[in-house]
């Protein structure tokens, strides 16, 4: 009897286990919802960077169907604007949006995933990230640091800023407070400039009091929404600095390593349509913006004589060539930088740049 009663206890369980749903960890955690607070080094909704931060958070939350949220935060909201790296590596918040070469005192190497003086236009740094390998290097380096990171924007080539006055020779360069951050203030650091890096909230009032001579911002857009044309007269197109800036979004490894694979997927493709969409967005707003500096504010547009951009680029290649010497990390990004820009650049010589040329040609 007791027998019997034991094996009808057992066929019991057994069809009560066989009935119950199989619910594995994996599958436990594709139901899971997600909010995390994204800290940033723009103020908050600051045109391009700071709504380009909402557009990711934006898709998201639409690509994860209400899933994942991502609560965006300014400059100074829970973070200084130039602490994101620090924060998001601790986890004080679970991602962050800024530009890798703000880290430079902290990963020599980061500099080279922003931009590259005379280096990679937005199209091809582009490429090197998805298809070259530099996406590769990207991870490698940062998880030492506890992140991941990915390109979510991009701004396209870059002014080379705003001077309180001409510049007609290398000498006027000469002692020139300008505000400068990455490879770029290095290489203008060597040809006699002294340079600092700050927010670019703090730049209209270090031109206004004379704390600085010159600053580079970004382009037309941006720098019209900070007031710069009101606070300095020369602005200089040459494009050398930064031909191209990436804007990283930084992960705390943690975070990231504990979503599912398939929100994994939904910050990656959001990524890499934020990512298109700034740059888009910027071709747009700087063509109007640049015609509003010019026609509406009087602003005057002059580039840099011929000696001083030919100074600029032995000077960055000088700039380079130190930190490639003395950190292995940033030789071995820059290897990898350097070859594909080669390898790219025939193409680019016959394809896009005759293109322009030859259109510049007919349309004059």
């Amino acid at each position: 009897m007791q027998r019997r009663n034991f094996l009808k206890t057992v066929g019991f369980s057994a069809a009560g286990v066989a009935a119950a749903p199989f619910v594995t960890p994996s599958s436990a955690r594709a139901q899971d919802t997600y909010t995390w607070d994204m800290v940033t080094s723009w103020p908050k909704n600051f045109p391009a960077l700071g709504t380009g931060a909402n557009d990711f958070a934006r898709r998201v939350e639409q690509l994860s169907n209400g899933r994942m949220t991502i609560r965006v935060h300014g400059a100074g909201e829970l973070v200084p604007a130039l602490e994101v790296f620090d924060a998001v590596a601790a986890g004080t918040a679970e991602i962050g949006h800024s530009a890798s070469y703000y880290w430079r005192g902290k990963v020599a190497a980061s500099q080279f995933f922003t931009a590259v003086p005379f280096g990679m236009t937005t199209t091809e740094m582009n490429a090197w990230l998805y298809h070259g390998g530099g996406q590769e290097l990207w991870d490698e380096i940062y998880a030492n640091h506890n992140l991941k990171p990915f390109a979510v924007g991009n701004t396209g080539p870059q002014m080379a800023g705003w001077f309180k006055q001409e510049i007609n020779s290398l000498d006027d360069m000469q002692g020139l407070k300008l505000r400068l951050p990455g490879l770029a203030g290095e290489a203008m650091n060597g040809i006699g400039v002294s340079t600092v890096n700050m927010p670019g909230s703090e730049i209209f009032t270090s031109l206004q009091t004379g704390a600085l001579d010159a600053a580079d911002w970004v382009g037309p857009y941006n720098d019209m929404a900070f007031g710069l044309h009101q606070v300095a007269d020369y602005y200089y197109t040459s494009v050398w600095n930064e031909p191209s800036a990436v804007l990283e979004g930084t992960i705390n490894l943690d975070a990231w390593n504990a979503l599912p694979e398939d929100l994994q997927d939904v910050v990656r493709e959001a990524a890499r349509a934020s990512n298109l969409a700034m740059s888009s967005e910027f071709a747009y707003r700087n063509a109007q913006a640049l015609e509003t500096l010019v026609d509406e504010h009087g602003v005057q547009l002059r580039t840099f004589p011929e000696e001083v951009m030919a100074a600029l680029y032995t000077s960055s290649q000088d700039a380079i060539q130190r930190q490639v010497e003395n950190d292995e990390e940033s030789r071995r990004v820059y290897e990898s930088y350097a070859a594909f820009q080669k390898l790219l650049r025939p193409f680019s010589d016959v394809g896009e740049y005759a293109y322009l040329k030859s259109r510049d040609n007919v349309a004059s």
